[in-house]
């Protein structure tokens, strides 16, 4: 049995659940946004690698220069290793988006159970988590330390950790070589 609350969702009764999820025509309009900055990933992932073969043979080709042009194909390189992976992640998000589709999970906060507001959805296709419990995570005084304890650490964060736990909101940052 099946109830329409707004033209947003609908709710799904089984056995006394309620599954909450935005509806068939919605979830392809999203499918459709997906693809589109799939393609888009995609082909900045083969405009990256392109730089990365042309700038290894470039360095191939000025051996024995000075050791600070070295040092800048070196920091190119490096920028483009974080590029590429930033974009396959990005890449690998937006599939896992498109099986939740798929599965008509999409859309469906990760922590509250609740529908992800659709402006959220639009802007940062990939999200798991709406932006009430991504507040509730960053407002917990231990954030953190739970992860590390479990892994034995000592309970300090790096960047690297907080670039982890924003990486689901930032949409790719690469720039635009045109």
């Amino acid at each position: 049995m099946t109830i329409f609350f707004t033209s947003t969702y609908s709710a799904k009764m089984s056995n006394n659940n309620i599954g909450v999820r935005y509806s068939d025509e919605e979830l392809l309009e999203f499918k459709t946004l997906i693809n589109t900055k799939l393609d888009k990933a995609r082909s900045e992932v083969s405009f990256i690698k392109e730089q990365m073969s042309e700038a290894n043979e470039n360095g191939a080709n000025q051996q024995g220069g000075d050791w600070t042009d070295e040092s800048s194909s070196h920091t190119e390189m490096e920028l483009l290793n974080s590029m590429l992976a930033r974009q396959q992640l990005f890449i690998q998000n937006l599939n896992n988006a498109l099986l939740r589709i798929q599965n008509k999970t999409y859309g469906v906060c990760s922590i509250t159970g609740q529908l992800i507001d659709k402006k959220r959805l639009l802007l940062v296709p990939h999200a798991t988590k709406s932006m009430e419990a991504k507040t509730k995570i960053a407002n917990k005084p231990d954030r953190g330390s739970d992860h590390f304890d479990k892994l034995g650490g000592n309970g300090t964060r790096s960047w690297a950790d907080e670039e982890s736990t924003e990486a689901e909101d930032a949409a790719p940052q690469t720039p635009s070589f045109d």
